[in-house]
């Protein structure tokens, strides 16, 4: 197996993608004008901020490729790319809604009951909605076929047993999409029997324990279940099919903007503060690192347009992912190499403030949405490697 085995289709923008581009970057610019936001890096997983996606909602930039019946614009995939790529860029507060727009919306919509989709769809795409992921666990990690907590049914539902970790956020969500073990572990088939479950966080029987970040947020969680009911009408889709389902989320997941853009507001800050006439080491590296953003850019571009075109990439995605976070890491160093400062979250100089969110925030890049070690063997199998 080649490299050719992968396909990023280019896109092209046309007047409709250029008019919205612009559209969201006179937001932004009025925003920040008016100390709507501060931009920060890692903006869509550490900022915070219902206000924030409330706004995004009432212009119709959440839920965007949904159904109009649902609340959604039905807007082609390139036009969320776009307001994705205005936000994640600008370090704006997206976080609140993020994986609810993201991926939770999007599975619902695919594989979700009617009343599902009625009832929570519309709050999502008026950033009213948030949502945690409930897919890892200790000692599960990137291997989501290993995961030991179980459903067992119940008259009327199903109690859940468990834990889950790394669920960004759950302290100030709605809900969680969880996968979770429905049937006895088959090493033979270890894909099967697994459900997934739309679960409100504020149901009795669980606990949301905080584990904080080494920026001393409160950010990750452990999420613990102990004979916590949910109702036979808060499976998604069928009982035993999590695996394909959760599958077709994670190419979602992986292959956005927001897995090579998180630190890109470092590097509009260096840009800023090397001025208009940098040195020549300076200039270099500042356009290896321009040159690299953009074909990340183009990598993901074109996973967006095959999801357009209805297909699931996930080892296309795998890849984005690999490469975007990796970059990620290495922007800020190179910029901290490049302008040495203080990198200090209270610090009045903005360059500051964004180096030190990147330095404290990046480093869980490689590991969320799947470990970098665990995509490269995706990668690799894909090309008959392993």
């Amino acid at each position: 197996m080649t490299g050719d085995r992968f396909r990023f289709p280019k896109v092209e923008f046309g007047p409709e993608e250029r008019a919205l581009r612009e559209e969201v970057r006179d937001f932004i610019r009025e925003e920040r004008a008016s100390g709507g936001f501060t931009p920060m890096a890692d903006s869509w997983g550490s900022g915070w901020s219902p206000e924030w996606s409330r706004k995004m909602g009432a212009r119709g930039w959440l839920g965007m490729m949904w159904p109009k019946q649902y609340g959604g614009g039905e807007k082609p995939a390139l036009h969320r790319y776009i307001v994705t790529e205005e936000m994640v860029s600008a370090g704006a507060p997206c976080a609140a809604h993020w994986v609810a727009d993201r991926q939770s919306g999007p599975l619902l919509l695919r594989y979700g009951a009617e009343e599902q989709r009625r009832s929570i769809l519309p709050r999502i795409a008026a950033g009213e909605c948030y949502f945690a992921i409930g897919m890892s666990e200790p000692d599960s990690g990137s291997d989501l076929a290993s995961v030991r907590t179980t459903a067992t049914k119940v008259d009327g539902g199903w109690t859940i047993n468990g834990r889950k970790i790394w669920s960004s956020g759950a302290h100030r969500s709605h809900y969680m999409i969880a996968l979770v073990r429905t049937s006895p572990r088959d090493m033979k088939a270890r894909h099967a029997g697994l459900t997934q479950f739309l679960i409100d966080l504020k149901a009795p029987g669980i606990e949301i324990r905080g584990i904080r970040n080494i920026a001393g947020e409160r950010h990750f969680n452990e999420t613990v279940f102990d004979d916590a009911f949910v109702p036979d009408d808060m499976v998604i889709g069928e009982a035993g099919d999590g695996w394909r389902q959760v599958t077709s989320e994670l190419a979602i997941e992986r292959s956005g903007p927001e897995r090579f853009l998180s630190t890109f507001p470092v590097l509009t800050e260096l840009v800023r503060e090397l001025g208009p006439e940098p040195g020549e080491r300076d200039a270099e590296t500042v356009g290896a690192l321009a040159a690299r953003t953009m074909a990340l850019r183009r990598m993901s571009l074109g996973i967006s347009r095959l999801l357009d075109e209805g297909e699931a990439p996930e080892v296309a995605a795998a890849l984005v992912k690999d490469l975007g976070t990796c970059f990620e890491g290495e922007l800020v160093r190179e910029a901290r190499n490049l302008l040495p400062a203080t990198a200090a979250s209270q610090s009045p100089d903005l360059y500051g403030k964004v180096l030190a969110d990147g330095v404290l925030h990046v480093p869980s890049s490689t590991i969320r949405g799947g470990t970098n070690e665990v995509l490269k063997g995706i990668v690799a199998r894909e090309l008959g490697l392993r």
